[in-house]
């Protein structure tokens, strides 16, 4: 991306979509023009990267930050899409990331992660919503060592949603987390945490060098205190190991056995009880099979659709959770005796396809 002093491409472009973001934060910033990092070439003409433009803005209150805003997944000049309400994908990405060293230049790798971000949604046509999140698989900071490894999404807390002539537009914070955090999202619901993080995070601001909010025992006890009451909100996870077969079996019910990576295992048993005591399935998906753990009160297992419906009374769930483990190995559910668990090593590669780590 080059650095731009330009609002948009040239003085005779119409951009309505563009203008009502500036238009938006100028409310914020009405004396600060802003560092504006513009494509050279179009994401439509071949050009790497798929947001148009990226604007930052220096802060020193409530901590200095760098605040971030996206223009491109809304539609900044004509109407193209179908929908008169949403503009494009309805929305644009914001981030505040610390600035404790008064820096003259944002971190260009703010900028390059947007527009990863921005590849994601434009590649799988999958757009993001306040109260998802997503892990990055390693420091959110290209060649850090940062523990800032997640992120989750919410509402910008200084800019409200907006109407352009092209439709709505929210702006989405893109909140940087630790693993740890990020499983404690799973393990009562997104946007609850997020405002308890709000409390010891002003304004959601990033700070690469931070530790785990967890690490505070008064955060620990107050999402433990949460998701005990409420349950998890999360009713779905995704595996890449992970299949079920039915056997039949002379005079006896047929034999269920499920198979699923030692990587999952840990999900698996943290979420069910924060699930299915509350009247909530919980649905693992892998790349060919879907199996939906249900509540019951008599234990039983059925194929629908292709899906495999486990329906566990109380008993068998927490004998399930007591019992298996993310090691390689069979495991048997007590009062459910036609279900066997099988769990399977999990190999971690490398992006050259070497095993980096294995599980289980």
């Amino acid at each position: 991306m080059r650095h731009s002093e330009t609002e948009h491409s040239t003085a005779e472009d119409r951009a309505p979509g563009w203008d009502a973001i500036n238009h938006a934060l100028n409310r914020i910033y009405p004396r600060q023009a802003p560092k504006h990092y513009g494509t050279l070439i179009g994401f439509a003409l071949g050009g790497a990267d798929p947001l148009p433009g990226i604007s930052a803005y220096k802060r020193i209150t409530p901590v200095p930050h760098w605040h971030f805003v996206t223009y491109g997944f809304s539609e900044l000049y004509e109407k193209q899409s179908d929908d008169p309400q949403l503009s494009g994908y309805g929305f644009e990405l914001t981030m505040r990331l610390s600035d404790p060293d008064d820096s003259e230049e944002p971190p260009t790798w703010a900028l390059n992660f947007l527009q990863n971000l921005a590849r994601y949604v434009f590649d799988s046509g999958h757009p993001f919503h306040a109260g998802h999140y997503l892990n990055a698989n390693g420091p959110i900071a290209a060649d850090s060592d940062s523990a800032i490894r997640s992120v989750a999404f919410a509402h910008d807390p200084e800019l409200p949603p907006i109407d352009s002539e092209n439709g709505r537009v929210e702006f989405l914070q893109v909140i940087g987390l630790t693993n740890e955090e990020e499983f404690a999202l799973k393990r009562w619901s997104t946007l609850k945490v997020l405002d308890v993080f709000k409390d010891y995070l002003p304004l959601w601001v990033t700070d690469l060098e931070r530790g785990s909010l967890l690490a505070d025992s008064d955060v620990a006890a107050r999402l433990a205190e949460g998701s005990a009451r409420e349950g998890s909100s999360v009713g779905m996870i995704y595996t890449d190991q992970l299949s079920w077969e039915q056997r039949k079996r002379l005079l006896r019910p047929p034999l269920t056995q499920v198979s699923i990576g030692a990587r999952q295992v840990g999900e698996l048993l943290a979420l069910l009880p924060l699930r299915l005591p509350f009247g909530h399935a919980f649905t693992v998906v892998g790349p060919d099979a879907r199996i939906a753990f249900e509540p019951a009160v008599r234990n039983g297992a059925e194929a629908i659709e292709g899906a495999l419906h486990l329906r566990l009374d109380d008993r068998a769930m927490r004998s399930l959770v007591a019992r298996l483990r993310a090691q390689a190995g069979e495991y048997e559910v007590e009062g459910f005796p036609s279900l066997l668990m099988q769990v399977q090593k999990t190999e971690i590669r490398a992006q050259d396809g070497s095993v980096e780590q294995v599980i289980g």
